[in-house]
């Protein structure tokens, strides 16, 4: 369930910038990919970890949103 809190999280954070967030299930197991506008943004097997919440936060935020503040996610 993990997947469901993290869109849960993404549509809070950015519900002035994302209509909808929807989670669709893999034909390969263990895959975890997150797209924005069909484009891979973000593929476990690539990055070789599941992402944190405040790496796919800024992922999200400096594509669609840019100038937008983070609080303490911003923070390295």
């Amino acid at each position: 369930m993990r997947s469901a809190w993290m869109a849960q999280e993404l549509l809070t954070t950015f519900e002035e910038e994302l209509g909808e967030v929807s989670l669709r299930p893999s034909e390969i197991a263990g895959r975890f990919q997150v797209l924005l506008n069909e484009e891979v943004i973000f593929d476990r097997k690539r990055e070789g970890h599941f992402p944190e919440i405040k790496e796919l936060k800024q992922l999200v935020r400096d594509l669609i949103a840019p100038e937008k503040s983070l609080g303490h996610s911003d923070r390295k």
